[in-house]
């Protein structure tokens, strides 16, 4: 299992964020984050968010 971020948290970057139970437990339930944005609140109490999808950049595009 990767690191986990509270509500409220600075995303650390762009992409699917999974809602976490309190223990740890996969919800299937996922929310899009852009970096630098606070993870929104879970659905019930103690529930974190675990980076699931992170954003995948092809570079700049156009040149």
């Amino acid at each position: 299992m990767g690191k986990t971020y509270k509500p409220g948290e600075k995303a650390p970057r762009s992409g699917q964020y999974e809602i976490t139970g309190p223990r740890g437990g996969k919800t299937g339930i996922e929310r899009t984050v852009v970096k630098g944005e606070p993870l929104p609140p879970p659905l019930k109490p103690g529930q974190q968010y675990t980076l699931t999808d992170p954003t995948k950049h092809a570079g700049k595009l156009g040149k």
